[in-house]
């Protein structure tokens, strides 16, 4: 269930309300175009700016229209332990298949209250937890030590690797073995990630090329498979000058302007988040124009 290709969808804004009208379609253009799973509500959702009514509606409306084909890995997490509990167990009695937790930002935690904020979410709910490690964003670094404490708990089954460190993967996968799942949360490593023993990527760029996206992740299932391999190395080429812009500016920006170049939603964006400025919406528009998508 959890391997391939996860995007972890925008969230799109109307009048500053949720649009779900848009919403619903982005998430049949996910599984129209293969996505393997979907993860609402996270950094690129701009869960930071949502209240916990709309996060909860996010998530409950994202398995609405889903319709079961494809799992739901809901962003619950926070830097408050309490707060994380609560969204994590309202993601459960929505219908959520696992939820993705960020390492608690700001407060700058030891590995031992990484250990304990985890423990306690993993004791208050039922379903599989993803451990989001994004030292760039949250500051701290989870140790492999403390992943490898956590993943003894019931509910701890893997990882969202935002670190940007190849090795980790490596070093995670003989520590903790192969029941431990992870994904890479930084697309211009998503080949090798897997390469090197990942399961899948937990994907901005998919939002505007799930197609892509998830075929060279179901190529990379047969990697041992020279042909297939090659096909997604080819992919892997074609997007990498998509990768590169959609994070020219801080995400989700740019893959929101995108997105409203393919008319998939607005590209309106809550403060203090700002539309890119003209310079690089050329770019997007450029590489889009190459990809034939506008």
């Amino acid at each position: 269930m959890f391997k391939g290709s996860f995007t972890a969808l925008i969230t799109p804004f109307k009048k500053n309300k949720i649009d779900e009208k848009s919403f619903e379609q982005i998430v049949n253009h996910q599984i129209d175009n293969g996505t393997h799973g979907l993860v609402p509500a996270g950094t690129t959702g701009e869960s930071p700016t949502l209240s916990h009514k709309e996060h909860e509606r996010l998530v409950k409306i994202c398995v609405k229209f889903s319709k079961g084909k494809i799992p739901v890995m809901a962003g619950t997490g926070s830097n408050s332990t309490d707060e994380a509990i609560y969204l994590t167990r309202s993601a459960e009695k929505a219908g959520a298949d696992a939820a993705l937790i960020v390492t608690p930002y700001y407060n700058k935690p030891t590995q031992e209250g990484l250990y304990q904020h985890f423990k306690a979410i993993n004791n208050k709910c039922g379903i599989p937890i993803f451990i989001y490690n994004i030292p760039s964003r949250s500051v701290i670094d989870m140790s492999v030590d403390t992943m490898a404490r956590l993943h003894e708990l019931k509910n701890i089954k893997g990882v969202k690797d935002a670190t940007g460190d190849i090795a980790r993967v490596v070093m995670q996968k003989k520590k903790l073995g192969n029941s431990f799942i992870q994904f890479t949360g930084e697309d211009s490593n998503a080949y090798e990630f897997v390469l090197k023993g990942g399961t899948g990527c937990i994907s901005v760029t998919s939002n505007v090329t799930p197609k892509l996206c998830s075929e060279m992740q179901s190529l990379l299932f047969y990697k041992n498979d020279e042909i297939l391999k090659n096909r997604a190395k080819e992919i892997k080429k074609i997007l990498k000058p998509l990768h590169e812009v959609m994070f020219i500016e801080t995400n989700p920006a740019p893959v929101k302007y995108a997105a409203s170049l393919i008319n998939l939603c607005k590209k309106d964006l809550r403060l203090p988040l700002v539309t890119i400025e003209k310079k690089n919406q050329i770019k997007i528009k450029k590489i889009l124009k190459k990809l034939a998508l506008i």
